[in-house]
């Protein structure tokens, strides 16, 4: 199909990954509404994740359409990027059964975004793609809008990357000349990290030494002035992944922690390779071994940044 022209309708047929770009709240609800609505009269189940704002936006404004819509705040779901996918999962699982078309609408990426926050989502949007394709979700579809007077136009230009489809302020749909494929979408993340913070401590990570290796985590976790759960928390996650390096990762790894203005930073590097891309984003099947251990890290930490190395393995969390 030659690119930026109408799908043809056996391409809109299956998992439809849109990027919708809008400018500013007018520009939003002209496109959201216009996109609901549609799905409220074809009566088709709807999931919106977007900020408290924006819910409040288009309840008020869809009238009694609402009811064919459920609506989650992303600041809850999304805080951090990976659990997303999972949020997405429940819901065609839920209301999409043998393939029932479903809508859905989810802006993780704001102006508001840290950079390293960004980097985890345009991997999240990349990654929808090998989520849901065609046989998992065959009447799903899904819009991602994007602010185009608020937003960096390098991270617009990522939209069309990470979206096979794009729609603009008409409604009017193209396919993405730029969109890199599910290849791209499934290769390691190797995007570079910066340094850890001069005079960072460094603890190895032995089988012997797990205890040890919690204590340290829960003192410096302490000295930063982390609440009691969210130490608990981050000693969790780090427990997890260093077990994770001594099971999967050669049988040892190293901890490096931190501390920068606003996070206290635990990075595990190990020799272990990362196969699964959706590995800590998809609920691991009852019995399945070897997953876990990143879906509950993503669980219990506000940002996770996975990195594969040319001799092993990252995850940073904080």
């Amino acid at each position: 199909m030659p690119a930026n022209t109408e799908p043809s309708q056996s391409r809109i047929q299956g998992f439809r990954h849109e990027a919708m770009l809008y400018a500013g709240e007018r520009g939003f609800a002209e496109g959201a509404l216009r996109f609901l609505r549609e799905g409220a009269a074809r009566g088709e189940p709807a999931l919106v994740v977007v900020s408290a704002a924006k819910i409040a936006l288009l309840r008020a404004a869809l009238g009694g359409d609402a009811e064919h819509v459920r609506f989650e705040d992303m600041g809850r779901i999304g805080g951090n990027p990976a659990r997303i996918i999972p949020a997405w999962a429940a819901f065609v699982r839920e209301a999409g059964p043998a393939g029932r078309p479903l809508r859905g609408i989810g802006e993780p990426i704001s102006a508001e975004r840290s950079r390293a926050e960004l980097v985890v989502c345009h991997r999240h949007e990349s990654l929808l793609n090998v989520a849901f394709d065609s046989a998992i979700a065959p009447g799903f579809r899904l819009l991602c809008p994007y602010d185009t007077a608020a937003l960096d136009p390098a991270v617009v230009a990522h939209a069309r990357c990470t979206h096979p489809l794009v729609q603009d302020a008409q409604g009017r749909v193209r396919t993405s000349a730029a969109f890199r494929g599910l290849e791209a979408a499934v290769a390691p993340c190797t995007a570079p990290l910066p340094l850890p913070a001069v005079g960072a401590q460094t603890i190895p990570i032995m089988p012997a030494g797990l205890r040890s290796l919690r204590a340290a985590v829960a003192r410096r976790a302490t000295r930063a002035g982390l609440a009691p759960k969210r130490r608990e928390d981050l000693v969790l996650a780090v427990d997890e992944l260093a077990t994770k390096s001594i099971r999967h990762g050669g049988g040892a790894g190293t901890l490096t922690i931190w501390e920068t203005s606003s996070a206290l930073v635990c990075e595990v590097t190990d020799r272990g390779r990362l196969e699964h891309p959706l590995a800590g984003r998809v609920l691991p099947e009852p019995g399945q071994i070897g997953r876990y251990g990143l879906w509950l890290v993503n669980q219990l930490c506000d940002l996770v940044e996975q990195r594969t190395l040319p001799h092993g393995n990252l995850v940073r969390v904080g």
